[in-house]
């Protein structure tokens, strides 16, 4: 059985998730930007919190955990490579690590390039990667620590999971997201349509996150790097992948 998944909005832009085993009652948090929405959403639901998965260090995706814990303990997981600078782990992995929430087995992918030491947590019975700042809506996150190659291989290896997968990104940038991806790739009919159904979403107050993988390969420009139609509109034909997702990224940063 599926993990029941929440969107839990934290901040001003911020998404934090809940997974919940309807089997076990074992329900784990992804990243605690602000801790009242979360355990309000807990005690709404009656869940008890057992396990936190923390995706990066940034303040946004850790500051609410303490208040958090002090109301549900439970087990907390982050990346190895991060420890001497996330909140104190129970548990630090790498990737190919596996642990469970309840018999759901969650998988551990290293994907730097927001941070050196990001990393998601891939859900396969569930068909859902919580992603936060590596692959985003439409986007991905700004290169604060990492380079254009390694934040270009962790994109690939994300989008190399099946094309059904629930991406479960940490923020709703999706409507800036859009309008940059209308400049890198003005004439892709997907993308056209998708920033329809966006603007439409954020008319009516509604989330876009999260999205769906395939969407993303067909109209998120920083998937897109190989792409001959966009390497030609860069005027970039015949480039390196890597150097085109890092003209990507560089356009994105002056946009």
């Amino acid at each position: 059985m599926p993990l029941e998944i929440v969107t839990v909005p934290c901040l001003s832009d911020n998404y934090a998730f809940l997974t919940h085993d309807p089997v076990s009652g074992e329900t784990a948090l992804v990243d605690a930007p602000k801790s009242a929405p979360i355990l309000a959403e807990l005690e709404a639901r009656g869940w008890q919190l057992s396990h936190v998965l923390l995706t990066h260090h940034h303040w946004d995706h850790v500051d609410g955990l303490s208040g958090i814990l002090e109301k549900q303990p439970s087990r907390v997981i982050g990346a190895k490579a991060d420890e001497h600078r996330l909140p104190k782990l129970d548990q630090a992995v790498v990737e190919g690590d596996t642990f469970y929430i309840g018999s759901e087995p969650v998988e551990v992918l290293d994907v730097p390039g927001h941070t050196v030491g990001h990393i998601a947590f891939y859900m396969p019975q569930s068909g859902a990667v919580f992603t936060a700042d590596s692959l985003m809506a439409l986007g991905c996150g700004r290169l604060f620590e990492g380079t254009p190659a390694q934040m270009w291989a962790s994109l690939s290896k994300l989008a190399a999971l099946p094309d059904e997968t629930i991406v479960c990104s940490g923020h709703e940038y999706t409507q800036s997201n859009a309008k940059f991806a209308l400049t890198i790739d003005p004439d892709n009919p997907a993308l056209l349509d998708r920033v329809a159904d966006i603007n439409r979403a954020c008319a009516a107050g509604e989330p876009t996150v999260p999205s769906v993988l395939g969407q993303e390969k067909a109209t998120n420009p920083f998937l897109r790097a190989a792409d001959p139609v966009i390497q030609a509109h860069l005027g970039m034909k015949n480039s390196d992948p890597a150097s085109v997702f890092a003209e990507i990224r560089a356009r994105k940063d002056r946009f």
